[in-house]
Parts: C-alpha cells; structure tokens; sequence
C-alpha cells in the first residue's frame, strides 16, 4: 500500500548510485534536482515511487533515481506504465519522456495514457529537437528549422503538446521551464497529488543543438515581461511591474498595457477547470504570445484503475471469484 502517513525522507534518499551523466548545462540536471526535492513532500515511500522512461536523453531519469524504474523502448513508456497503473493502483507512478519520444512513435500510447486518465504523471521534456541523435528536427520543432534532417528548413506543421493532451481530455495539464526550479518544483508537486493522468510539458534548451528556442523566457532577468503566471482564479497578469495582461478580443487573447485604456477588469480570470479557457491558453505560444506557466487544467474524473476495479468487484459479487485454470481448461481443449 502507498504510505501516506509523514516519512522521514529527504532529497538525498531518491539520489541513486549513478554518475549522472548528461550535457553540461542540460536542463535535465535542474528537472532531476527538483524531483528529487520534492518527492518527499508527497507522503509516499521510495518502494512505492516508479519512474518509467523510453527513449532519449531525458529517458536515463530513472537510472538517477533511488527509487523503482525502467528504462524501456522507443515512445512505449506510457503504456507499460498504464499496465502498472492497473496492476498496482497504490503506486506513485512517473513516466518521463522527451517530444522526440513521446510525440512521434509514442504520440498513440501517450494520447490513450491520457484520455483513459490513467493515475501516472507525464513529463514531456520539450526541447523542440532530437538530441540523443544528434539534431533532427522533432515532432515539435518549428516551421523553417533547419536541421541536419531538414536542410532547407523543416515543413511540417509542429505539434502542440498541451492542446494534444487536452484534446485527448487530461485532467491534469500544465507548463513550465528547467530553468525556473521554484515554479518546476511547484508544478510536479501539483501533478504528484492530482488523482488520473497529469501531463506536464517542461520548456528548456538543448544546450548542444538547439542552445535558443527558448530566449527571451529563459532568462530570469527578462522572463517577467515574457511569461503569464497562471493563478486559479486571478486575473492573467504579467511583467515586471505587472503593467501588462491578456484580454480576450473577440475570440482571440490580446496583450494589453494596463493603467490607461485597459484595467485589470478587462483582462481573463483563469479558471482552471474551463476547457474552452485551457485550449485558448495552450494556444498562446513563444514566441508569439507570452507562454503560460503553471497549471492550465485541473479537473477530476474517475481514473482508469478505480474504474476497471470497480468492475471487477462488481462480476466477482455476481460470479464468484474467478479460477484461471478452471477457465483455461474450459471450453474446447486439446493436447498436441
């Protein structure tokens, strides 16, 4: 069972044997420090934690962490993630993944991960490049990239990962950046305690192929004037004398200066379980619009495994408990 009583843990019990061994400056350090931090916040045991990963950089997460793991194969992290999720439900269950991994080969395991609201937590580190491999342009790469797989500039149309995942109705869905360790730590802490899937979508540069996506937000001396902070239920507020907001024209989110024309009467309250909000927001994208960080959409729903073992207790209380080798030997049978 998951233990929720207070457990005397600390960040060093869930640092592992391992020499961590990532690019110097990866975000992958500053993400692995933060969960390693919070973790003994949740109340839950080290022998009830799982991280779970496929492939790429960020897939080596489960080898940094003392706690259970697996290092499994191309894009398939959610799902073998899902049969745990359902074999043991107590679980506190991690799947980290890149958007190489997760949004390519893994894009149909990560999207019914998701709309069955399997009770894992989904990081999906977004560097907009294939690192491991040496710098091909990704599922989320922008239009125009040029990589050593697109020369002449990439001309595929990118995937969204927020408005994938809430396209496939997540619960849980949030954004935020390797760089900014207070707000990451922030917002695993939230995904650890919802019931059902969350997926997070982690902003943050491959420091070796693609060393700018992110500039201008990366920056903690700049990042207020680029960034919208998201708070349930305030107003979406932002720059560093937070002069600034977002309003809806029409259909369309508008930043405006505040003080003059614009109050912060006029501006977008967040309202974290407004789906038709969510989908306005996960569409405001760098560089176009200020990004949001944090908490774009929680709700709750039944999750998968306490669905699927209510009807289990409920054929049990109208069958009988089941005899699988009664059930195997069943039916027509031969021996060969």
């Amino acid at each position: 069972m998951t233990t929720t009583i207070p457990l005397e843990l600390s960040k060093k019990d869930f640092v592992s044997d391992q020499t961590v061994r990532w690019c110097p400056g990866c975000g992958d350090y500053a993400i692995l420090a933060q969960m390693q931090k919070i973790l003994p916040e949740i109340g839950v045991a080290k022998e009830d934690i799982v991280f779970i990963s496929g492939i790429g950089c960020s897939s080596r997460f489960p080898y940094y962490m003392n706690t259970y793991g697996m290092h499994s194969i191309h894009g398939r992290a959610p799902t073998i993630a899902s049969g745990l999720a359902v074999a043991n439900p107590d679980l506190s269950i991690w799947v980290v993944t890149g958007d190489g991994d997760g949004l390519s080969i893994g894009g149909n395991h990560l999207i019914h991960a998701i709309r069955r609201n399997v009770n894992v937590n989904i990081l999906l580190f977004n560097n907009r490049i294939y690192g491991l491999t040496k710098g091909q342009y990704s599922p989320t790469s922008r239009q125009g990239t040029r990589t050593k797989s697109s020369p002449m500039g990439s001309i595929e149309q990118p995937l969204n990962p927020l408005t994938l995942a809430l396209a496939a109705e997540a619960t849980f869905v949030a954004r935020t950046m390797d760089v900014d360790t207070k707000h990451l730590g922030e917002v695993l802490k939230a995904a650890a305690e919802h019931k059902g899937t969350s997926f997070i979508e982690i902003y943050q540069n491959c420091v070796i192929f693609n060393p700018n996506e992110w500039a201008g937000i990366d920056d903690r001396k700049t990042r207020s004037d680029h960034v919208v902070y998201l708070e349930h239920g305030k107003p979406l507020v932002f720059g560093k004398n937070n002069d600034k907001g977002i309003r809806l024209n029409g259909f369309k989110p508008e930043v405006v200066e505040l003080g003059g024309k614009f109050t912060e009467a006029d501006l977008i309250v967040h309202d974290e379980s407004s789906q038709e909000l969510a989908f306005i927001l996960a569409h405001m994208e760098h560089p176009i619009y200020p990004p949001p960080m944090g908490v774009i959409r929680n709700v709750t729903k039944q999750d998968y495994s306490a669905g699927l073992m209510e009807q289990v207790e409920a054929a049990q209380k109208q069958k009988g408990v089941g005899d699988l080798a009664t059930l195997y030997s069943a039916g027509e049978t031969w021996t060969v």
